[in-house]
């Protein structure tokens, strides 16, 4: 497991943008955006991939993880 795969990455459809929206909340500000899903999600992996060998180089301790805390099964029961 790589430090990147610790953040909960979340692509979902934004009725606002008519497009995917991809969001790495805790980690990043902002995120990507496109028409195909699945090229949403690959390009916000890179995104936390490099965020996260930024803050090495930086010298900065991660931010807390966000993945692993049990976020989808609360919102499959939420659903």
């Amino acid at each position: 497991m790589s430090d990147a795969d610790r953040y909960l990455k979340v692509v979902e459809w934004s009725t606002e943008d008519d497009r995917y929206v991809g969001s790495a909340s805790g980690l990043i500000l902002g995120g990507c955006h496109g028409a195909d899903q699945l090229a949403v999600f690959q390009e916000l992996c890179r995104i936390v991939e490099e965020a996260v060998e930024l803050y090495k180089q930086d010298g900065r301790p991660l931010p807390p993880p966000s993945a692993g805390r049990g976020l989808a099964q609360q919102w499959m029961r939420a659903a």
